[in-house]
């Protein structure tokens, strides 16, 4: 959802995962729709621990990567929960957190004031 929401916001972003699973949860792709963002085509891919540095910023959305991949190097951890086989509720409330942790990155990140 990171991803989508990131791209629809005009950034070029990734996700990926220490234990990706085969295709993107049918609840997220629909959550996201509610909003206009199609992510049915995005494709969960197994994190490259080498291929961090060539990126700006590297989030870890939490849901256990510590157990998984603690030598991951990120510059922020949001600690989501995974909203993995649970309902469109639940997805829908860490899609909402997700947007908005994105948002203020995306003013952080992307934005200067004068």
């Amino acid at each position: 959802m990171a991803e989508g929401f990131a791209r629809e916001y005009g950034h070029d972003a990734a996700s990926a995962g220490t234990t990706p699973a085969s295709r993107v949860a049918s609840n997220a792709v629909e959550v996201m729709a509610e909003l206009g963002i199609d992510i049915s085509a995005q494709t969960p891919k197994l994190l490259d621990l080498e291929s961090l540095d060539s990126w700006d910023k590297v989030i870890s959305m939490g849901c256990g990567v510590e157990e998984t991949c603690p030598t991951l190097k990120a510059d922020a951890d949001w600690g989501l929960d995974d909203p993995v086989s649970q309902g469109l509720d639940v997805y829908r409330n860490i899609r909402d957190q997700i947007m908005e942790l994105v948002q203020i990155l995306e003013t952080t990140m992307f934005h200067t004031h004068d």
